[in-house]
């Protein structure tokens, strides 16, 4: 029997026998082969790595159930609230400080809260690495809030002392460094009011956002931090603690500039033949010398003395340069030139003496028709009496002595 298997022709060569591969030829193969596998194993880890990452980042971001925060954190930390933030922005805001693991678990915890969906913008106080729970109890406190500046009408940048009591009323910068007071790591961090005076002095004008329009009375003062005196408008601010003196002031002082503007303090001026400066120092006067139903009859009587012209002579331009409050000042006070004493030299002072309020300008803007050209206090109830007459006006000053008033005549 014939044996296929055994009469199989074998494999033919096809072509040129093939030429061996010398020695050199055979080692360059070799590396070759050992550099592909070793790029790809490299690519292999990298793609490994980066899927890795980005599950985890991802989980970090998103989740709500994993890798979170517990606890009420390590290190005090300021995040500010921003106008129409809604809850994820601050979600993320708290995210991006280190304050919650992730948005989504602060979302959660602050559903339905109606502390946070009514939470106004500001500052305020945090710790890193909270449990979410925590950091919405911590942002619907109210007493976590920082950098709340609440300045009242008729405040001057410097601290007032009143004459007889030694009573000290808190003047901008000190009320500034006490909004900036935040707790940190067991102790508490300000900016200080000295800080605040020095910058006033020493940063360039446009630097502190000083208006067009008051740059050269401010320039005019030189490295005097009464430059800036009116120029931080009363009212309810929002202060960053961690932002430098300069900073501070300059963001106030652009809020400021731009309340003053929006309440048509450009168009009266250009309508009084003014400038806005000068409405703004008058206010001041007006804000330091009368009870706000006489603002507008006291705004007249210095536009008629500035007409005729005529010496203001008020004490509150005396007493402003030497930083208290007294109703009667002396005959070597009132001699004291300064660039604010009004019984010193004619016109306006240099400055506002304080930052007047709404109604002040007002009445600096729109003053009661009348030809008074002086006025006084004539009881403690607060009645003032107003006359172009000087006679008149020394009669209505020995109705307020007989009165009990020690308050300056006009």
């Amino acid at each position: 029997m014939r044996d296929d298997y055994d009469d199989r022709s074998g494999p033919v060569a096809v072509g040129p026998p093939r030429r061996k591969m010398s020695r050199l030829e055979r080692v360059r193969a070799r590396r070759n082969r050992n550099r592909r596998r070793m790029i790809g194993a490299a690519a292999v880890s990298l793609l490994i790595i980066v899927v890795v990452a980005a599950v985890y980042l991802g989980g970090k971001l998103f989740s709500g159930s994993s890798g979170e925060y517990a606890g009420e954190g390590k290190d005090d930390v300021v995040i500010q609230v921003h106008e129409g933030d809604s809850t994820t922005q601050i979600g993320q805001t708290l995210r991006d400080k280190n304050v919650v693991s992730n948005v989504k678990g602060f979302v959660d915890a602050a559903k339905d809260n109606a502390a946070i969906a009514a939470i106004q913008p500001g500052f305020y106080s945090v710790r890193t690495e909270m449990a979410a729970s925590a950091a919405v109890q911590r942002l619907a406190d109210p007493h976590n809030r920082v950098g709340k500046l609440v300045i009242p009408e008729g405040r001057q940048l410097d601290d007032v002392a009143e004459v007889g009591t030694g009573r000290v009323t808190d003047g901008i910068f000190a009320l500034i460094s006490k909004a900036t007071c935040v707790p940190m790591n067991g102790g508490q961090k300000c900016v200080a009011a000295e800080d605040l005076r020095k910058a006033a002095e020493q940063a360039p004008p446009e630097q502190l956002n000083v208006p067009q329009w008051a740059t050269q009375p401010v320039t005019s003062l030189g490295k005097n931090h009464r430059r800036l005196e009116g120029l931080v408008a009363p009212g309810t601010w929002n202060v960053d603690p961690s932002a430098t003196p300069q900073e501070i002031l300059a963001k106030l002082v652009g809020q400021s500039v731009d309340h003053y503007v929006a309440g048509g303090l450009l168009d009266t001026a250009t309508a009084m033949n003014m400038s806005p400066y000068q409405i703004l120092v008058v206010g001041s006067l007006v804000q330091r010398e009368a009870k706000p139903h006489d603002f507008a009859k006291v705004a007249r009587v210095i536009y008629n003395r500035l007409a005729v012209p005529q010496k203001l002579e008020f004490d509150s331009t005396v007493n402003y340069a030497l930083d208290r409050q007294e109703v009667a000042t002396t005959d070597a006070d009132r001699a004291q030139v300064t660039p604010w004493n009004t019984y010193a030299m004619e016109g306006l002072p240099a400055t506002p003496i304080c930052s007047p309020g709404d109604e002040a300008l007002a009445a600096a803007e729109r003053p009661e028709p009348g030809d008074w050209l002086y006025f006084v206090t004539v009881d403690k109830d607060g009645t003032t009496l107003f006359t172009r007459d000087y006679q008149q006006h020394l009669a209505n000053i020995e109705l307020a002595k007989r009165n009990g008033v020690l308050d300056s005549a006009r």
